[in-house]
């Protein structure tokens, strides 16, 4: 999985204990949240399809379409989030081209992973 730390010595961070919701699938979405410490578990449809840890990201296709969250996140451990909104991802894709192309990366990673079923 390809990591992504441009947000990591952010000081906003949120902590989450285990078993905290982020955020569901259905709902609206409006942040992406790059994980700092600790394991938050994305689910679709009750099943697991992913465990994204430190230098992961989540949620990013809310900040490219306006659609429901296709999945939901839950901390599989203690961790430590931060969140990106509109605003912010535009200036890390302006300020720091490689950045887009990891999102793409992971994007593209996690829509192979669904097509192979």
């Amino acid at each position: 999985m390809v990591e992504i730390n441009l947000v990591r010595h952010a000081s906003d961070a949120v902590a989450l204990e285990s078993g905290d919701l982020l955020f569901r699938e259905g709902d609206p979405g409006d942040v992406m949240f790059s994980v700092l410490e600790g394991t938050i578990e994305l689910s679709r449809n009750g099943a697991v399809i992913e465990d994204v840890g430190p230098g992961g990201i989540l949620g990013e296709m809310a900040l490219i379409d306006k659609a429901p969250r296709s999945a939901s996140a839950t901390a599989r451990t203690a961790a430590r989030v931060v969140s990106v909104d509109h605003k912010q991802f535009k200036y890390l894709v302006q300020e720091h081209p490689t950045f887009a192309l990891q999102v793409m990366a992971v994007m593209a990673e996690r829509l192979r992973r669904a097509n192979r079923g």
